[in-house]
């Protein structure tokens, strides 16, 4: 039984898988997250290992706490991946998109895979049939670019993600809307447009906390897999015992 910890921007994710199977899940803050650890500790006395992704701040009493009961390892740029990395500059590899590529690689071997991960940021990550992790890109994710509209304009209300009736938008707000809701979704189509005109035959994961405001607008075949990164977490984890 593994403790997988992902770190974000604004909260961590602690997991518990069984033979790669999710078995429970908390999501919590930098505030709770030692709290919630010595609950997790007292219903699954059977946690063995843990590993710990992060892209934020985790405190180092938590690692701390997490060492003194588990096997733990740490996913930095230099950990064990079951793929061929060719990312020019794998030191600024994202260990969320090392995560992310890994659970492609398991999941799906032998297949080219584009994975699109819909959080703060929105990257897409391309994964050869041969095994080979070639890049990818990174755009503002949803949440941003409706900050940004606020935080750069005068004028400019800041709303919540909704998905616009209209693609012509009759109001402000509306228009706020089909602007960024409906521009991500044509800036995903195409992409996998332009990765379908090299690659054919390949398979769409969309992930990330705005996955299912996204995946009904798609006009693609897609998988929509909403904890995607923790399930790559695990296959790291696995693949380095």
């Amino acid at each position: 039984m593994n403790l997988i910890v992902d770190v974000g921007n604004t909260r961590i994710k602690l997991a518990i898988f069984e033979h790669s199977k999710l078995v429970h899940l908390v999501v919590t803050t930098n505030d709770e997250v030692i709290s919630n650890i010595k609950t997790l500790f007292q219903e699954f006395p059977k946690l063995e290992k843990a590993i710990v992704s992060s892209v934020g701040n985790f405190p180092g009493a938590a690692l701390q706490l997490l060492q003194n009961k588990l096997e733990v390892l740490q996913l930095t740029k230099d950990t064990l991946v079951p793929f061929i990395n060719t990312y020019g500059t794998p030191k600024t590899l994202g260990v969320d998109r090392i995560a992310l590529v890994s659970a492609a690689a398991v999941q799906f071997p032998d297949s080219n895979v584009l994975v699109v991960d819909a959080g703060s940021c929105i990257t897409y990550d391309f994964l050869t049939s041969e095994n080979k992790y070639l890049g990818g890109s990174i755009s503002p994710g949803i949440h941003m670019r409706y900050k940004a509209l606020h935080t750069f304009t005068a004028n400019l209300p800041l709303l919540s993600p909704t998905l616009p009736t209209n693609t012509i938008g009759d109001t402000t707000e509306n228009s706020i809307h089909s602007g960024i809701c409906l521009g991500v979704v044509n800036e995903i189509d195409g992409f996998l447009d332009f990765y379908r005109e090299k690659y054919p035959d390949f398979t769409i994961i969309l992930t990330g906390g705005d996955a299912q405001l996204l995946r009904d607008s798609l006009k693609n075949s897609i998988f929509a897999i909403p904890n995607f990164l923790l399930e790559g977490l695990g296959h790291i984890l696995e693949h380095n015992t």
